[in-house]
């Protein structure tokens, strides 16, 4: 086989021409059909959404897919590349809802249902021309002729069978767990839809400290000794919609925590709290810890504390506490007490 020589070493020229060479010759076919009834290598096409311009990181997703299946066809095997289009998510419906200066609540009454999907159809494609452009153009080896498209109805049953074939073998079950979710389009999010661009701003949000009251038994009973109140866990979170979830405590095993007594700030009854021992300052201040228990009142902006006793995380590990918000009780675990979580800093 004689090779070309290029005295020029111009890449983009010479891409352009092993380009059309590849396209005269049909250099792509003709690698599957010599393939044709050998062990297969199968192949998935992650499917890009056609509703937004290729960049740069689809370039190298799209070079790493097609080394591994044209080294896989070199060592004999049968690879078939069927090409594909996202065509479902929350994206394009906003696109077409900012397009239209419409809402939600706007579909069946200013556009009808079928009208609405129609030109969701329509704008969910309007960049495949140049997805088609891209991919021959980098040399990416797919079928594109013959690309399966999630929103047609072969597709969407397809996946319908297979999840009725999950079912039939009892691989399917009935879970919960925090997601995110969209008041305006009534629905769940996607990681990928929470990156998309506008998703995220900085904001100012309210963070909450909850105290959860330990249950006295004789796990715990160590931790009433030495007072005469009740004692609680103070726990910090920027997530204040996941308390109600909440069915344990996590404490670093190595790091030091400290009892105080002190007064509640909002019922002004006496109380014994828990808390890390680097986080005092930020609720006890230095200034505060000489005030007399005896002069206090309820509404005092200085709230006199004693330090009681510390304590290494580890020695809280299986002490229990009441439910914060007892309103459903879990039906399977052990829940509602301290464990140990090396992720605690």
């Amino acid at each position: 086989m004689k090779f070309a020589e290029y005295r020029d070493f111009n890449l983009s020229a010479i891409n352009k021409e092993i380009l059309e060479r590849w396209k005269k010759e049909h250099t792509f076919e003709k690698s599957l059909e010599q393939r044709r009834g050998h062990t297969p290598f199968i192949f998935y096409e992650g499917p890009p959404s056609a509703n937004g311009m290729p960049g740069i990181h689809h370039v190298m997703a799209r070079t790493i897919k097609d080394v591994v299946c044209r080294y896989k066809t070199m060592k004999g095997y049968y690879v078939k590349r069927k090409a594909g289009w996202d065509t479902h998510g929350l994206p394009v419906e906003l696109g077409v809802e900012k397009m239209l200066n419409i809402t939600k609540e706007d579909i069946g009454k200013k556009i009808s249902v079928a009208e609405y999907n129609q030109i969701c159809r329509r704008e969910v494609m309007k960049y495949t021309r140049e997805w088609e452009e891209l991919t021959e153009r980098i040399g990416y080896w797919i079928d594109m002729n013959d690309p399966y498209i999630t929103y047609d109805n072969k597709y969407i049953e397809s996946l319908w069978f297979l999840l009725k074939k999950l079912y039939e073998k009892g691989l399917l079950y009935k879970g919960y767990s925090i997601q995110p979710y969209s008041p305006a389009a009534g629905t769940g999010l996607s990681s990928h839809e929470l990156n998309q661009p506008g998703c995220y701003r900085d904001v100012k949000d309210t963070t909450v400290v909850a105290q959860f009251k330990v249950i006295r038994n004789e796990v715990s009973e160590f931790l009433f000794t030495d007072t005469d109140t009740d004692v609680y866990f103070l726990a910090w979170t920027t997530t204040p919609w996941t308390l109600p979830s909440n069915t344990a405590l996590a404490v670093g095993a190595d790091i030091d925590y400290v009892k105080v007594r002190t007064f509640n700030p909002y019922t002004g009854l006496p109380i014994t709290v828990i808390l890390a021992k680097d986080r005092m300052p930020v609720y006890f201040p230095e200034k505060n810890k000489d005030l007399d228990f005896n002069t206090y009142q309820k509404g005092d902006k200085q709230i006199p504390y004693r330090v009681l006793a510390e304590y290494k995380g580890r020695q809280f590990e299986h002490i229990r506490y009441e439910q914060l918000l007892p309103y459903q009780q879990p039906a399977q675990g052990d829940a509602f007490k301290v464990v140990c979580g090396d992720f605690v800093t």
